[in-house]
Formats: structure tokens, sequence, C-alpha cells
């Protein structure tokens, strides 16, 4: 069975189905306008995307990302609505929609990151995972079912719940975003506790499985959303990707392996000559003779353009060449790697991995960024762990704790809805993966006594 258009670009809102759209304010371009003004997204311009945050005015960080991934998911989706549109496939008005529906979801890819970059997610994982092993305190009182999914703390899930339930005053559906945009952004739609029992323990057996997209909590959203757009579900639980989540994965991996080469040649943990050479194995060599006089860092800027543009295209005819598997949820893999350009595009993997993710400079303030987190992750730690001593009304605790509501009006601690040990966890999470680098420093610093 395939999955369907018509259901995929479903324009209903989460919580909101039967929401009309407004002609010349069609829902993806109403999506992009709420993820774009909302804060969580205001934040990724002070969160590390690889190389933390540098004077260098340069180096990428996850906002710029997310713009440019969204650039990109614009062209990929403009380029197979197109194909599709001659193939007699879709409608004329489904190509817009399919194109800015990947923008939209491109938007979105990040907005539940932590502070420093996939180490912030390693970090706040490790510090639930110890409270767990240890068994004492607030952290150990929840359930054991739902402890795997903040020991393996997770930015998509994260995201989602931004994105359904915590922006636009908690109100429900949150952003109240379209399902075809929500189905996009979806790269792993299971949770955690479904995830590890498909697993067992082994590999994935699905790409859609590797990780998890939806915290327990969330995961009555998360079967919205997937009923709502028609994606595949299996017996288990566990649905099939939607297909146009593969193009917003693909327009990530196509800028963050680029651009992380040419940002690690800016900073110098690569050599631009180095670089230069890596990009011309997915540009392929110029007719043309270079400028002899044209800066090295200009040519590596031309060559990233070009592969930028050469990889958007592979990867269209990648989605093509898969059409068929791709709806019914057959496709496993991604569309990088079943592309013309997957062993260059490898090629940047082995670099980042030996040269980037080693690079002194970012494995010290990895280290230091998961010394802060830990910090304020044990401090308010114990004030949630008073809270529950209160009975979670907070009242009580307000007046036995008056240091505690300094501490909650100094930092804006939204405390609604906690009231066990589980929601209490997630206002934890919530607020430390919130935060940017700078701001974690800060309330570090604070808590330490250190102004």
């Amino acid at each position: 069975m395939a999955m369907e258009w018509n259901r995929l670009l479903n324009a209903g809102r989460l919580c909101r189905p039967d929401f009309p759209e407004v002609p010349g304010r069609e829902a993806y371009l109403q999506d992009y306008d709420r993820i774009l003004f909302s804060e969580p997204f205001r934040r990724l311009a002070q969160k590390t995307q690889v190389h933390p945050l540098y004077s260098h005015d340069h180096v990428h960080h996850r906002m710029i990302h997310s713009m440019e991934t969204c650039s990109v998911g614009r062209s990929l989706g403009a380029g197979v609505g197109q194909a599709l549109l001659e193939a007699g496939r879709i409608t004329p008005d489904q190509v817009l929609r399919i194109a800015g529906h990947v923008q939209a979801a491109c938007l979105l890819h990040d907005i539940g990151n932590p502070p420093f970059g996939h180490s912030g997610e390693d970090s706040i994982g490790g510090w639930f995972a110890a409270q767990f092993r240890a068994g004492t305190g607030l952290a150990a009182r929840v359930p054991a079912e739902q402890q795997a999914e903040f020991a393996h703390f997770e930015g998509n899930a994260q995201g989602l719940r931004i994105a359904g339930r915590l922006e636009m005053a908690r109100r429900e559906g949150g952003m109240r975003l379209s399902y075809a945009t929500l189905g996009a952004f979806l790269k792993y739609p299971c949770t955690r506790p479904l995830r590890d029992a498909v697993c067992a323990g082994g590999p994935a057996p699905y790409a859609g499985l590797k990780k998890f997209g939806a915290f327990s909590a969330d995961s009555a959203l998360l079967d919205e959303i997937c009923e709502a757009t028609g994606m595949l579900r299996e017996p288990a639980g566990w649905y099939r990707r939607h297909p146009l989540a593969f193009l917003v994965e693909a327009a990530d991996d196509i800028c963050y392996r680029i651009m992380d080469i040419e940002d690690a040649g800016a900073v110098g943990d690569l050599d631009r000559a180095d670089v230069a050479a890596v990009l011309e194995d997915i540009t392929g060599k110029r007719n043309r003779e270079e400028d002899a006089a044209m800066p090295l860092g200009e040519r590596v800027a031309l060559l990233r353009a070009l592969a930028i543009g050469a990889a958007t295209s592979t990867a269209v005819q990648a989605f093509l060449d898969n059409y068929d598997a791709i709806m019914c949820g057959d496709f496993d893999g991604d569309l990088i790697g079943a592309s013309v350009k997957a062993d260059a595009f490898a090629e940047l993997q082995r670099l980042s991995v030996e040269r980037i993710f080693a690079a002194r400079r970012k494995t010290e303030l990895e280290v230091a960024g998961r010394q802060v987190l830990h910090r304020i992750l044990d401090h308010f730690h114990s004030l949630y762990g008073d809270l529950a001593a209160c009975g979670w009304d907070q009242a009580q605790f307000a007046r036995q704790h008056p240091h505690w509501v300094q501490l909650i009006r100094a930092v804006d601690l939204d405390l609604r809805g906690v009231t066990d040990a589980s929601r209490a966890m997630h206002s934890l999470a919530d607020f430390v993966s919130g935060m940017t680098d700078r701001y974690a420093v800060k309330v570090r610093d604070m808590i330490s006594g250190a102004l």
C-alpha cells in the first residue's frame, strides 16, 4: 500500500484539524512564519552547530545552519515536485506545497537541540543516566519504562515537544503547525520505549528507528500527525517515514557536511587546500582555468556553492529513483547515501570524524560544557525535589523555600503542570535544553556565586 499525496500534504493543524487556510497564506507559509518568530528559534543564534561558538564571524551556529538547510530543502522540494508534476503524479498546486512544507520543516529541524551541540545531548542524557543508576533523588522516581528517553536525551523528540506543546502559551497543539510540516519534520516517528521494543538491543531494522522522535508524554501528538498524513503504521505500533522527511534529512546532510568542512578550513582545523580538494570530489573538475589570483578562501566558497548545487541535484534524482519504495515505506536509507555522490560525502564524513570532531579546542569546550550542564542540573534537581516534598503544592513550596522562589524569578522557570516526577524531569530538561551556550554559562556562574 502506498502513501497518498492528498493526505501527506494535509494542511490541517495539530489539535485544530479543521482550521481553514487563507488564500495567499497557505499553511506552509504560516508554519514558516510561526517557527521563524518563535523564541526557541531565536535562541539557535547562540547555540553551537559543530564548531563551538567562535569570535570568527563566518563560523556557523544553529540558526544559520537551519536557515541554509531550509533553503536547500526548498530547492529539493521544488525539484522533486516539478518532476512528479511532469510525471502526472501530483497537481500543480502541490509542487509549491511540497517545497513549502519541506522548507518549513527544515527551519524547525534543530529547534530542540540543547546548548553545546550534540555533546549537549550526551551531557544531559549522561546526567539522567547517572541519577537512575544511583537510584536516589527525584529523578529516580521516574517510571522505569520512561527512563531511557531521559538517559538518551534526543533533540528531535524535544523539537516535537517544543512545537507541539510548549510554544504559543502552551495552548493545545503548541505552535499548531500543519500536519504536513510536522510529518516532514518527524525523522524518527516513534517513541523510545517502542523503538527499544522493536530493536531488542540490536541494530535498527529501519532508518526511522535509529533514534526516537517523540517522548512517551507526546505519543498522542505523534499518532495524530501520522494518522492525519496517512503515514504507514506497522503492527508493532511504529510508523514508516513521511516521504518529505527524506528530503529534510538530505538538506540537513548536504548543509552540515559541506559547511562543517568549510568552517574547519576557516578556523584552521583543516588546511583550505585540503578542503578545496575534497569539495572537488563533489563538484568535479571545472572546465575552465581558475583565476590564479583568486584567494584560497574565495575558491573554497565557490566550490562550496557548486557542491551544494551538485548534491541537491543528485538528491532529487535519488528520491525519484527510489520513489516507489519511498511511497510504500520500503526505502531504508538516506538520499545522499543512495546518490551518485555517496562516496564523496563519505569522505567528508571521514574528515569530520578524524579531524573536526577530535579538534583540541572543540574537545576542551565540550568537556567544559558538560560540567556547566551537570552543575545546573544538579542544582535545579534539588529545587524540584523540594517541590515534590511539598506535595507539588506551589504555594506551600513558596512559603517554605523563599530562596528557590528567588531563583525561579531570576531565571523565569516555568513550573506549570509539574505534578509528578516525570513531569518535573521533563520541566527540568525543557529548561536546560532551551538554554543558549552563553546563558548556560551565566546560570552556572550565578548559582555558583561567581558573578
